[in-house]
């Protein structure tokens, strides 16, 4: 799998699981309610933008990574 890929995985599912557990923690830890299956399907609107991030990134920023930062300035 490409390094463009594994990259772009990782900061999707990071997003995905960041947001999750925030909505969570901010509505009380309760798994068993249907406000716990919405803040699951409103973390996924985050995730989905960290994809489109990602592939505009492995366009303009380093060609080796999904980072909109150049190479050249790390």
């Amino acid at each position: 799998m490409s390094r463009l890929i594994l990259d772009t995985i990782e900061r999707t599912v990071g997003t995905y699981a960041v947001t999750f557990l925030g909505l969570l923690l901010a509505d009380g830890v309760d798994l068993t309610n249907v406000g716990s299956l919405k803040a699951a399907a409103i973390a996924a609107i985050p995730a989905g933008l960290s994809v489109l991030k990602a592939a505009i990134g492995s366009l303009v920023g380093d060609k080796a990574t999904v980072g909109w930062v150049p190479k050249e300035r790390l």
